[in-house]
């Protein structure tokens, strides 16, 4: 049996069902997470909470079937930041996400949880650095922009993402402390090169001098930053960039996991594609079977 719980009324009938006839809640799996986890644009989209764009063929949804738990629980939400595990998240159209939390109780076996991306501003620095490589395509606008301090802002972000980080994962263990935690980063979207960067550049208006900074000072050390704060709690890390590598958005369509800013697929603009979320749910997948999980 899955459970699907993301609708306030399915999930107070089936928790009014349990009380009433003195049963305990069935062993799960939660997946929490933001538009990474979710799948903006992937079809089809779950409908009972359309403002989260969450899609029904996403990682989650593709590796729970896998897993062996009674109780499947989806509660990513595109535009999710730490906050929204505790708090409920505003999105539009109504109704609102649930604190992600929610979703997790003592029965609770198997967590993912994919978050931090817009903790750092990931939309505003998508979109302030597109604008910037537009107008000085062949310099370095956006690392000029963001160090116009005097230091790195973003890096700075970064840095102060860790303890709330931390503070998600306490709670975690504190309401499901049964459950095996595997903290999932981001893939890859820019190239490990830019020989042919050129090349991408109208999907992908990004300054060539830019590529590296945003590759290596923002997203390796958003995951690297995730990895040490999970693996330090003593959570399990799940590399998405290694083998997304070569999958990048600069790739063809049949071989990017990621989509550029003008996407070929049924993704959001700088978001995993399908192709990509199977990537995702193959290292997960890996992953937990490291860990000790049955994964079938």
């Amino acid at each position: 049996m899955r459970v699907r719980f993301g609708a306030i009324g399915g999930t107070v009938a089936i928790v009014v069902a349990m009380l009433l006839t003195g049963c305990t809640p069935p062993d799960s799996y939660v997946a929490l997470g933001d538009s990474y986890t979710a799948g903006p644009g992937i079809t089809p989209q779950d409908p009972k909470v359309p403002g989260c764009l969450r899609s029904d063929a996403n990682y989650p949804t593709l590796i729970a079937p896998d897993l062996n738990q009674p109780a499947f629980r989806d509660v990513s939400c595109s535009g999710a930041q730490t906050k929204h595990m505790t708090q409920a998240q505003d999105v539009d159209p109504d109704p609102d996400n649930l604190p992600q939390f929610n979703a997790l109780n003592g029965n609770t076996k198997i967590v993912t949880l994919g978050i931090g991306g817009n903790d750092i501003g990931f939309s505003e620095i998508a979109k302030r650095c597109g604008e910037l490589g537009i107008q000085d395509p062949f310099g370095s606008p956006c690392r000029t922009y963001y160090n116009s301090s005097g230091t790195d802002e973003i890096a700075a972000r970064i840095a102060a993402l860790a303890p709330k980080l931390t503070a998600v994962l306490d709670e975690i263990d504190r309401r499901s402390p049964k459950a095996k935690v595997f903290v999932v980063g981001y893939p890859a979207i820019l190239p490990e090169t830019t020989d042919a960067f050129e090349l991408c550049r109208p999907t992908l208006p990004v300054a060539k001098g830019d590529v590296a900074y945003l590759r290596d000072d923002v997203e390796k050390r958003l995951n690297a930053t995730i990895r040490f704060a999970s693996v330090a709690h003593g959570e399990n890390y799940v590399d998405t960039y290694t083998p997304s590598i070569g999958h990048d958005a600069c790739q063809p369509p049949v071989i990017r996991w990621v989509e550029p800013v003008v996407p070929a697929s049924d993704a959001a603009p700088v978001h995993p594609n399908r192709a990509g979320m199977q990537g995702i749910a193959q290292a997960v997948r890996a992953t937990m079977r490291a860990k000790g999980v049955a994964v079938g």
